[in-house]
């Protein structure tokens, strides 16, 4: 298990440039993944509301983008020299209790 948001001290100047285009990049890929996860949501909640109940279809996809815009949080957020991929990957994130 890799922890997401680990403190790194060593930094690239390069890579620094190179995440600006990267990070635009990414950043479109996000912004229709969670236009489109958006419009999931409603439906969900449109069919939370009628049925009583959640479509598994839906809450996948949402799910997804989730997973998809923690995983390249660490990257954008100059926490990390390694870069994420572009495309949405699947991603499990784990929530620890602590003691």
């Amino acid at each position: 298990m890799k922890q997401l948001f680990a403190y790194e001290e060593k930094a690239g100047r390069i890579e620094l440039f190179i995440r600006i285009i990267y990070s635009f990049i990414i950043g479109i890929v996000l912004m229709v993944y969670g236009f489109v996860a958006g419009i999931c949501m409603l439906i969900q909640f449109i069919v939370v509301l009628i049925l009583g109940r959640r479509s598994q279809g839906l809450s996948d996809f949402i799910q997804g983008y989730l997973e998809y815009y923690v995983h390249i949080l660490s990257y954008t957020s100059f926490m990390t020299d390694e870069r994420p991929g572009i495309l949405p990957t699947s991603v499990i994130i784990y929530e620890e209790e602590k003691l």
